[in-house]
């Protein structure tokens, strides 16, 4: 079975309210499903309470306030009962079919990295009660309304407990670090599996008023520019950059983004290659 963890945003408004959506697709995934909280933000232990899910509420911060994802992984893990273990944003639902991919990606031996593209739909009610009736209208929103987030957008990952390793200090919730654990995963020869094929994720839209000092697109500022200082040249990367996918139920070798790709993704995971790599400039616009 599956662990989940998250770092919730404060509980206000619409954003507590899809965050309580999300929690209760996790918790309908499996009546044996573990549901981590991580961090003190307004109403987190009282949700956590209300939907009968852990809470691990001393998260480091920076500066700003804003969470550290290597202090939640490294606690996360150290609390999860399971073997298999998942970040997953906290506006982020899930469906049954994340369970079912999950079993096929993990019947491997040896670590692995389940990664996936969600989908942008706008939720602006809470989904209560969350049921199979629920379950199918999202679909066929996310059909009829949604819109497939960038190769570089990596909401959840799933992978073997603590075969990741530590993480450098990103801020949650600020670019680069997703890319980060793609490029760990393959620096440590993980098959990273792209279930996008098989498995829909639906990613509820909202605003991005919590982040501070935010200049130009969204999150860009200080926090972002923290993260992305935290960078070497080549970690950035993205979906296109996965070993496998998941298609009716297999793993399936994939090699995306042609042989320039393939060539810039592998002079990446050898730090001495550095210059050559900025030679062929292969650095991503994320």
């Amino acid at each position: 079975m599956l662990t989940i963890f998250a770092l919730p945003k404060p509980f206000h408004g619409h954003i507590g309210q899809i965050q309580r959506n999300a929690i209760r697709s996790w918790k309908r995934l499996a009546p044996e499903a573990q549901v981590i909280l991580c961090g003190n933000e307004h109403g987190t232990a009282e949700v956590a309470a209300e939907l009968g899910v852990e809470l691990i509420p001393e998260i480091e911060t920076n500066d700003f306030g804003t969470p550290l994802v290597h202090s939640a992984f490294q606690q996360a893990q150290e609390a999860a009962r399971y073997d298999i273990v998942c970040y997953a944003n906290a506006d982020l639902i899930f469906l049954p079919d994340l369970i079912e991919a999950v079993e096929v990606a993990s019947a491997a031996k040896g670590g692995f990295l389940v990664i996936g593209r969600s989908w942008d739909l706008d939720v602006e009610e809470e989904l209560v009660p969350l049921d199979g009736r629920c379950e199918k209208d999202l679909r066929q929103r996310a059909a009829l309304e949604g819109a497939v987030r960038g190769i570089y957008w990596i909401d959840f990952f799933v992978f073997r407990l603590h075969s990741i390793g530590p993480l450098p200090p990103f801020a949650v919730g600020r670019p680069g670090w997703d890319n980060w654990m793609i490029w760990r995963a393959r620096k440590l020869r993980f098959p990273v599996i792209d279930i996008s094929p098989s498995t829909l994720v639906i990613h509820q839209k909202h605003d991005y008023a919590h982040v501070q000092g935010a200049t130009g697109y969204r999150w860009r500022g200080p926090e972002g520019d923290a993260n992305k200082a935290l960078l070497r040249p080549g970690q950035g990367l993205g979906l296109q950059d996965a070993t496998h996918e998941l298609v009716a139920g297999r793993l399936v070798s994939t090699d995306r983004g042609g042989w320039k790709r393939r060539v810039c993704t592998d002079l990446a995971l050898h730090s001495s290659t550095i210059p050559l790599y900025r030679a062929l400039r292969c650095e991503s616009t994320n």
